[in-house]
């Protein structure tokens, strides 16, 4: 451990010098060998980035929820740091995906995790007060809608762009309450709000959110997705703490618009902290 610890640090177990290098504007991207299996999902998250935001938000044994925790990477991440983890998802398979990725590490469930199928608008209720909230939510419907998912695995290495022709991939579920499957985006963000009231009364004063997502297109239209979800979140009583750019400079390039227009390649994706106070 580098530095020394304020006694006075109520937030987490973190140094003066680790806690300052967790408070730049932009993180890089960091993989480990147990994000192999999370791949299996269609958007997963890495370890080592919400292994940094939950030490930055909680102290060991605190509770960690993510509403929509999918592979289980917050879980593991939780389980890692001695943090105790709640997650919330619809689909049966990706339980078994992240039981599977859990029980490799040897954490097992209700001792170090709890992992519960069903709507989180329902869950949460039930679920006693936390301290920290991370997640992840599904982006909308382009799962089902984006041009039939992912690419074939065609590349250029040179230029470290993909130009193969889409694949396909599995959407979340066929539930109406899944956020992916909202008929427009206002909806979603209805929805989402609603969902995240939920955790708002269960959260502890004085803690945090971080919500993690990308811009995206609605319609073939660019949309500040960022900025939507501060006005939904600041709405239901949160106060909005910054933004953290995650970077993922190992994302493939794709030829979007050329040579006809710009379109963004998103090699990034936003940390949108919030404070319950």
């Amino acid at each position: 451990m580098s530095g020394k610890f304020d006694k006075r640090n109520t937030l987490n177990d973190l140094t003066g010098k680790e806690w300052l290098k967790l408070t730049k504007s932009f993180w890089f991207s960091e993989k480990c060998k147990d994000d192999k299996d999370a791949f299996q999902h269609p958007a997963p998250f890495l370890i080592k980035d919400i292994e940094k935001l939950i030490s930055l938000f909680t102290k060991k044994e605190m509770t960690v929820l993510d509403p929509f925790v999918g592979s289980g990477t917050t879980l593991i991440a939780a389980s890692n740091l001695n943090r105790y983890g709640i997650g919330i998802d619809l689909n049966k398979n990706y339980k078994k995906l992240a039981i599977n990725r859990l029980n490799k590490l040897n954490f097992k469930e209700k001792i170090y995790y709890k992992y519960v199928i069903g709507d989180s608008f329902e869950i949460i209720e039930k679920i006693s007060n936390i301290d920290y909230i991370v997640t992840s939510p599904p982006y909308h419907n382009i799962l089902r809608n984006n041009g039939n998912g992912l690419r074939e695995k065609k590349y250029n290495t040179c230029y470290n762009y993909r130009n193969g022709a889409r694949i396909g991939v599995e959407y979340y579920s066929d539930k109406n309450n899944d956020l992916g499957n909202q008929n427009d985006y206002d909806s979603f963000l209805i929805l989402f709000g609603n969902i995240m009231n939920k955790a708002f009364h269960k959260l502890n004063n004085k803690k945090y959110c971080s919500i993690i997502i990308s811009d995206f297109t609605i319609n073939k239209k660019e949309t500040c997705i960022l900025g939507d979800i501060v006005k939904v979140m600041e709405g239901i009583g949160f106060e909005f703490s910054g933004t953290i750019v995650l970077l993922q400079d190992n994302k493939p390039l794709y030829p979007f618009g050329y040579p006809y227009a710009y379109k963004i390649n998103h090699h990034h994706q936003n940390i949108i902290n919030f404070r319950k106070c």
